[in-house]
């Protein structure tokens, strides 16, 4: 029998390749071989029906799972130093990725430690520093319960770009266009009042819309305002997470396998005006990361 890995299902079923590894984690797709973290698919596999609720169920779910987490005992500082050192090698390694970085996962890891990779560019290894510094930074101000600001965002692209002094934590003064996208980023003239705009929306979405739903909003806008000459993407994310921090729910990791189902997500939203598929995208990662976090405590 032949056998595919999970980003070759992904791609022939249509759905992502975390949501591939769920299904097989869970037992729903038939003659899956597990060899240590890798699944091998057969090739002639059917696609598991999706019995998930819908994004309404979920969302609700969702809230009630982070419920239950603040009722269990806290983990001990030495398991969540643990499980947040592994997340932020493997966020960091992700977020980069998506925008073109070149360290694998493990030259990650290693340049994380002050480790030079032979025939690797300066700048990766920077912004694999940099990122790991800014999401440091992101858990801070959310322990210490700091509002979502201009200068929070820009401090935060501050440490993104550290390797560009000249342009971290500076508002773009020039138009830019984003290859292929259906929005064009507003006019620099227009960047602080669009922002100014955006987090006073931001706050008053707290009222009427689920946590998930206001964050998955904040990043599409913010994206389309493209504040930054560079490092944008990467400074959305840490800002999703932030937001999910301050309000009870572990950070989560967009993978880079999903990078095209997170490029139609912002596709969606910019020529039809539809942000369901971003909310989709990140209420599945926020589940999931819940759900491990559960699974710790015995819950699950």
């Amino acid at each position: 029998m032949e056998y595919i890995k999970v980003a070759k299902a992904a791609e022939k079923w249509g759905i992502s390749a975390r949501r591939v590894r769920v299904l097989c984690a869970e037992g729903k797709i038939d003659g899956v071989i597990r060899k240590g973290k890798l699944y091998m698919i057969p090739e002639n596999a059917a696609k598991p029906m999706d019995g998930r609720k819908g994004r309404t169920g979920l969302l609700l779910d969702i809230e009630k799972k982070r419920d239950l987490l603040s009722t269990k005992r806290p983990l001990t500082p030495g398991e969540v130093e643990r499980l947040a050192q592994e997340f932020m090698v493997d966020f960091t390694y992700n977020s980069n990725a998506i925008e073109g970085n070149t360290l694998t996962l493990k030259e990650t890891a290693l340049a994380l430690e002050g480790i030079t990779i032979d025939q690797k560019p300066l700048k990766d290894h920077l912004e694999a520093v940099g990122h790991r510094d800014a999401f440091l930074y992101v858990q801070e101000i959310a322990k210490n319960e700091v509002e979502l600001s201009e200068y929070v965002i820009k401090n935060i692209h501050a440490l993104v770009l550290m390797n560009r002094p000249e342009d971290k934590g500076q508002y773009r003064r020039i138009p830019v266009c984003i290859m292929g996208a259906y929005t064009e980023p507003v006019q620099p003239y227009l960047i602080e009042p669009k922002m100014s705009e955006l987090i006073a929306t931001n706050e008053a979405r707290k009222t009427g819309m689920t946590t998930v739903e206001r964050i998955a909003r904040f990043h599409l806008e913010f994206e389309g305002i493209h504040p930054f000459i560079d490092g944008n993407g990467r400074t959305g994310r840490l800002i999703l997470n932030l937001e999910l921090i301050r309000n009870g729910f572990p950070p989560i990791n967009v993978k880079f396998t999903d990078r095209k189902r997170y490029y139609d997500a912002f596709d969606a939203f910019y020529r039809d005006g539809d942000a369901g598929a971003m909310i989709d995208l990140i209420a599945e990662y926020v589940d999931e990361r819940l759900d491990e976090y559960l699974n710790v405590l015995g819950e699950y």
